[in-house]
């Protein structure tokens, strides 16, 4: 069996603690990711920017996304920016939709991180 391989693509910040994206058994195991901006719609365009690069970087594409999981620190937020996070989502990953899930949480690593992703992709099989 052959090990995991680590990916940390260098235009991204360096990990430490954790790595950008594992690829491992035919997927891609993206690691978290944080973004910037005013609000919740811009920090979700940045993050998926990130996840996006990272899973380029494993050798994967958007349409091999499987899974993601949507970390924020405020719901109501989150819901009252459909509209905008529609956009971003064309925008990174088309029209497209993996099995998802919102969880709200009371606080990310980032202090100012209003929002998380985190997701898997399947690039062999």
């Amino acid at each position: 069996m052959d090990r995991p391989l680590i990916v940390n693509p260098p235009e991204l910040p360096e990990p430490i603690g954790f790595a950008h994206a594992v690829v491992a058994a035919g997927g891609v195991y993206l690691g978290g990711q944080t973004g910037q901006g005013a609000t919740l719609a811009e920090q979700f365009d940045s993050a998926a920017g990130k996840l996006v690069t990272a899973l380029r970087a494993a050798g994967g594409e958007p349409d091999q996304l499987v899974s993601l999981v949507v970390y924020t620190t405020d719901i109501d937020e989150y819901r009252g920016s459909t509209r905008e996070l529609g956009e971003v989502w064309r925008r990174h990953f088309g029209r497209r939709y993996p099995a998802m899930a919102l969880i709200g949480v009371s606080a990310l690593f980032e202090p100012e991180a209003r929002v998380e992703l985190m997701g898997v992709a399947v690039i062999d099989g």
